[in-house]
């Protein structure tokens, strides 16, 4: 069974930076794509970034260059540093694991941007 735990969400002031983490337990293949979504109040989840297991990097492009994703293959784990932060960046994230044929999400995590 695969797991994904996150941490490192809270509340960051505009124009700050913040970093999230994920690490995936279980029985995770060599090649896989992990990614962050993220969801606010009323609104659908939607992708923030993913990184392939060869590093290739895909972001949304309202956190281009702010953020950056990037992952160590052999812990399991993705990172999300995120600078600049805006107040429309305030959500839920969710760490995404796709493991073929399965995905897996985190539990989530708060990210709060004040203005």
């Amino acid at each position: 069974q695969v797991q994904l735990v996150e941490s490192g969400g809270g509340l960051v002031q505009a124009g700050g930076s913040l970093r999230l983490s994920c690490a995936a337990s279980g029985t995770i293949f060599r090649i896989n794509n992990m990614g962050w979504y993220r969801q606010a109040p009323g609104k659908q989840r939607e992708l923030v970034a993913i990184i392939t297991s060869g590093g290739t990097t895909n972001y949304a492009d309202s956190v281009k260059d702010r953020f950056t994703i990037s992952r160590d293959n052999a812990k399991n784990t993705v990172s999300l540093q995120m600078n600049s932060a805006k107040p429309e960046d305030t959500a839920i994230y969710y760490c995404r694991l796709f493991n073929a044929p399965k995905v897996y999400w985190g539990q989530g995590t708060q990210v709060t941007v004040s203005s």
